[in-house]
């Protein structure tokens, strides 16, 4: 049996904490383990921060105040979708924008690599998410947008098909 769901919400870093909670709330009823579900939360917190504040330049609701320059500072228009789909126990999550894309997205998933050093950002998403998921895929055209796909396994599956 396959299960889906699919969101969308406005490109704000505000969002992000809902995103993570409501991708952990699509699979709750396979009872994952905390681990499995810190793991989902942790890359759909990194996909969404990366669409955001990447393929939007979207820096409103980022940080602490006065962290960002004042002209980043406004709304700028777009969206994050997210789609999940279940199937017995592989999920699959696809977080999509339709922001400036990646012009290098092997240069992008190198660790440590960071387009926006002045954000302090560690560089570290694309690494947290291949590290957290069992698999990645990022797919980008610049000016067009990001696709970044992941899917996880979870330990769940052998005991829900054992039961009656």
């Amino acid at each position: 049996m396959k299960n889906e769901m699919e969101i969308i919400f406005d490109a704000v870093s505000d969002n992000e904490a809902f995103a993570r909670v409501a991708v952990a709330a699509f699979v709750t009823h396979l009872n994952p383990t905390v681990e499995e579900l810190a793991d989902i939360k942790t890359a759909v917190s990194e996909a969404v921060t990366n669409s955001i504040i990447h393929g939007y330049e979207n820096l409103y609701g980022y940080g602490r105040p006065g962290r960002c320059p004042a002209d980043l500072r406004e709304i700028h228009p777009g969206k994050v979708r997210i789609l999940c789909s279940l199937e017995t126990d592989m999920l699959h999550i696809r977080v999509i924008d339709q922001g400036k894309g990646i012009e290098d997205v092997e240069k992008a998933m190198e660790p440590l690599y960071t387009s926006k050093p002045q954000l302090e950002r560690s560089g570290m998403g694309f690494s947290f998410m291949e590290a957290f998921m069992d698999d990645l895929e990022v797919e980008s055209s610049p000016g067009k947008g990001t696709v970044v796909s992941m899917k996880k396994k979870l330990g769940t599956g052998g005991w829900i098909e054992g039961e009656e």
